[in-house]
């Protein structure tokens, strides 16, 4: 390892300083010597640790509302949400984007998640690659982030410069951000719109923040994506109904998920699926209403894909004479 300048020395120095004022930095006050305990023990008690991370992620709802509102309103318009962090955190965000398109049946590019380090770092980690303000800028660049975009900065420290150059950066070319760590006061809350900052306290192993930190930015960004796709259309009741189908188990849920929906026989929601090309949705209406594939497609195209209000439009457009279900949700 190379000696250190005295101005590497210096920053070393405050960094340290700053570490040291973390909640997911501080070392537990249960003071426990995992190197020393049953196997049996620290399962218990490391699964025991997390135990308080829903609640103090519930005490963020509020500001995770909020960010909701900001995200749903833009993608409204057009634009799309981009996740972006370092480590573990932009991890977490690709894997949220990844689940997206065959959960809600949206385009790819609707959701996506960027890492520090690029595309290589998601198996490898990319030394120094978070301490770049400037690569988070150049990041968000390269797919061109603009007014009708969010930008979701994740990072448990809050500090992360990698995180805070992209919100910077996204700020200033008008897309709407958030700002969300596992620390109070954080970074990045200040660089952003909205801040949400889960303050889930020591980590089981100090400083190992894929642990509680990382549990609480899985739920944060599962609320985040479920709630928008639920507020765009993409949920009827609590059902999937934009799902793709791209595989036996994904096409026996669809034909359960028509069936639940309309109260209609398997044999029917398998026939109304084929109609529309194995669309949820489309299949749905097909059972509720009576109408052709067809009027039922035009129908949901005419009310913006939400299912909710094309069945109550189809009552006053529906085939009286057509096979109808009883629907539930």
């Amino acid at each position: 390892m190379a000696e250190q300048t005295g101005g590497e020395a210096d920053d070393r120095e405050r960094l340290r300083a700053m570490l040291a004022t973390m909640a997911t930095e501080q070392v537990s006050s249960a003071g426990l010597a995992l190197d020393q305990m049953p196997v049996g023990d620290l399962v218990v008690a490391m699964v025991s640790d997390s135990i308080g991370v829903p609640a103090v992620v519930i005490e963020q709802a509020p500001a995770i509302a909020a960010a909701i509102d900001g995200i749903v309103e833009r993608m409204r318009r057009g634009g799309r949400l981009i996740y972006i962090g370092a480590g573990t955190a932009g991890r977490i965000g690709i894997l949220d984007a990844s689940e997206i398109p065959p959960t809600f049946g949206t385009d790819p590019s609707l959701v996506i998640g960027l890492i520090a380090g690029g595309p290589s770092a998601v198996h490898t980690a990319v030394e120094n690659a978070e301490d770049s303000t400037q690569l988070g800028e150049e990041q968000l660049a390269q797919v061109a982030v603009g007014p009708n975009d969010s930008v979701v900065g994740i990072s448990a420290s809050g500090r992360t410069p990698f995180v805070v150059g992209a919100l910077t950066y996204a700020r200033q070319v008008g897309a709407f951000t958030v700002g969300f760590a596992c620390n109070a006061s954080s970074a990045i809350g200040a660089a952003a719109d909205v801040a949400i900052e889960t303050v889930v306290g020591p980590e089981f192993l100090t400083g190992s923040t894929r642990l509680k930190a990382g549990t609480a930015q899985k739920l944060v960004l599962n609320a985040i994506s479920t709630i928008t796709m639920v507020c765009l259309g993409k949920v009827y009741g609590n059902l999937m109904v934009d799902l793709k189908a791209t595989n036996e188990k994904l096409r026996a849920r669809s034909e359960r998920t028509v069936m639940l929906a309309s109260g209609v026989d398997a044999d029917t929601a398998a026939r109304a699926l084929a109609s529309v090309d194995g669309w949820v949705k489309g299949a749905i209406l097909v059972a509720v209403s009576g109408l052709s594939a067809a009027d039922a497609t035009a129908l949901l195209e005419k009310h913006g894909g939400v299912l909710r209000d094309a069945i109550a439009a189809s009552v006053s457009v529906g085939d009286d004479s057509g096979s109808r279900g009883t629907h539930r949700p």
